[in-house]
Formats: C-alpha cells, structure tokens, sequence
C-alpha cells in the first residue's frame, strides 16, 4: 500500500454528540416534528457517512470502536459512490471520478479499491467532485454525526422563527366553474386545488420539512415553485392606505 500524508479528522464540530441530540429533541417537540424525523437514522447516514449501526449506537449513548483513517475513508467513499449519483440515477464511473477530481483513472481506481492511501488533496478532490464539506470522508464518526445533526438544528430553528410570523392560512381555492376561473387552463385549477391539499394535510413546516429530505436540487426547486404560487395566492390586497 502506498503511503499519503497523515490527515486530519476535519475541523471539529462545535457542541457535544448529547448536547445537539439534546437540543434537536427539544425543538422537534416545539415544533411537532416526530423524533423518528429528525433522527431519521438513514437520512443521517446519507448526511454524515457514518454508518447506520454506529448512527443507532452513537444517538442512543452508546459507543464502539472507531475504525482507522484508511477504513473510514473506504467506507464513506463508498458511500459517496451509492448515494451521490448521476442525474441518470447511474453511479459515476472510476473515469468520471477521476475527471472531475483531477488525478488519473489508476490513482482514482488505487484509492477505491484501498490500495492506496488518500492525501489530504485526494480527499478534498473527492468532497468537492461529489459536494459534500471538508472533512466529510476523514470526520471522526462522533463529530460527524453532530455535524449532521446541526444542519438539522439550523433548519429546525429557522422553521420556529417562521413559525413566529406564520402567513394565516390560504382560503379554499375556488371550483373550476367558478367566476373568474380559466376553463383554458384547468392544469393551473388542478394545482392550486393540490396545493391547498396539501397545506391543510401538512401545513408550511411539514412541506418545508419533507422538501429537505428529497434527493435532489431539482426535487426541491419544484416544491419551491409550488410554495410560492401557494404564498402567492394568500397574499392580502393591497387597497389604498389610510390618511
């Protein structure tokens, strides 16, 4: 095996394991937010690299073996490979990897196969060629997991805060035959009467929540598209104002 400079575990994250476990619960209970959401054990495998079993044992306190660094960069590589693929749904090949992280088809293949060990340059290649952050393939697994577990803190209070000046709820949309309705455009009818499904069985938090989760950009700008039309459609006249 080929010898690479001794790596860092990535820039550690602020906050213990249990103190942001601790934190997220507490806002997912303000919130309404089941815990089997915001402790979705394979979303957060997805987000940290860290594999599932140790994902169960390190939320519920307990702890085990940290593998070593080639070992832990193997197997978050390999997740990488399964689980950031192309807009086809294909896995990118050896080639494609190399490509875009700037080394040769036999270093990319040496480093997936564990035949040789990645610099901390091989590393930072691979993060930016599949866009995930520093550290994510070399992160001891603790520090991982809060890193995760942070975005979803962020996203948590950042929904509370909308939820401080919540928008009132969109009046039913009107029948198709209604006035002022588009019979030319009954696609445009049929979505708003989706979107005001969908608000009254999930409201703002519960869309903005399940959107985070989708697998793509291009999955989340359409349910952006859809939330706008939907503020759109509550925005209150604007009439002439007062002397």
């Amino acid at each position: 095996m080929t010898d690479g400079f001794s790596l860092p575990g990535g820039v550690t994250p602020s906050g213990s394991l249990p103190g942001v476990v601790a934190r997220v619960r507490d806002l997912a209970d303000r919130l309404g937010v089941p815990h089997a959401e915001v402790f979705d054990v394979p979303r957060l495998t997805v987000a940290s690299g860290v594999p599932e079993e140790v994902v169960r044992d390190l939320l519920t306190g307990r702890t085990g073996g940290e593998p070593d660094l080639q070992a832990r960069f193997l197997l978050r590589f390999d997740l990488l490979r399964r689980t950031r693929l192309k807009p086809n749904g294909r896995r990118w090949t050896q080639q494609e990897i190399a490509d875009g992280a700037g080394m040769s088809r036999q270093q990319a293949g040496a480093l997936i196969n564990g035949d040789r060990r990645p610099t901390m340059e091989h590393c930072a290649a691979i993060q930016r060629f599949f866009g995930v952050h520093a550290g994510f393939l070399t992160a001891e697994d603790a520090d991982a997991l809060v890193s995760a577990l942070q975005v979803t803190e962020q996203e948590l209070l950042q929904w509370a805060a909308a939820q401080d000046r919540a928008v009132p709820p969109a009046p039913p949309a009107p029948p198709a035959t209604a006035p002022g309705a588009d019979p030319g455009n009954p696609s445009r009818d049929a979505m708003d009467d989706a979107l005001e499904q969908l608000l009254q069985n999930h409201g703002v938090r519960g869309i903005a929540w399940r959107a985070a989760q989708l697998p793509t950009d291009k999955h989340r700008d359409k349910v952006t598209e859809w939330l706008d039309m939907l503020l759109e459609s509550v925005k209150p006249p604007h009439g002439p104002t007062e002397p």
